[in-house]
């Protein structure tokens, strides 16, 4: 298996918390979405947007991997985009991470006030290969995938 480590950013490893959450059975194409729609937020903030997308409050923007997403009303202005989803299930795992995250950063004496997502990235993980037996003594392939979640937060 190949070695993993997190991306080389210039970055004092005293001023910042990182987590990572590796094979969580969770779509990539969601986890980019959610990812992409954080990056940058205020971990404080990021959290409450992710709890309104929970409770289908306000609908996460699809910019990569819309095919099939339907306009929602409810999508705010900022995004300029349109089509958008509420993905449950990855916003679960993002918001581990990024609470493992600022757990981390809260033992190094961190404050959480101040704390912005750095860097939030998602990759694909291994595929967990199944046979699912079919009729007439046959059997069908059946893959799981799973995704990698890293997390840096520091101080503004």
């Amino acid at each position: 298996m190949a070695a993993w480590n997190y991306p080389i950013l210039s970055l004092d490893d005293s001023r910042v918390g990182k987590a990572v959450i590796r094979n969580a059975p969770v779509s990539i194409k969601d986890l980019y979405n959610v990812c992409k729609a954080i990056r940058g937020m205020n971990v404080k903030e990021a959290q409450a947007f992710l709890q309104r997308v929970m409770e289908e409050k306000e609908a996460l923007p699809y910019w990569r991997y819309d095919h099939g997403a339907s306009h929602k009303s409810n999508i705010s202005r900022k995004w300029k985009v349109k089509s958008g989803r509420y993905p449950k299930k990855a916003i679960k795992y993002v918001n581990k991470a990024l609470e493992n995250a600022l757990a981390n950063a809260q033992g190094k004496g961190l404050d959480e006030d101040k704390l912005k997502v750095v860097h939030i990235a998602a990759h694909k993980g291994i595929i967990i290969k199944r046979f699912m037996p079919r009729a007439f003594g046959r059997a069908t392939k059946k893959y799981n995938r799973t995704s990698h979640i890293e997390v840096i937060v520091g101080e503004v």
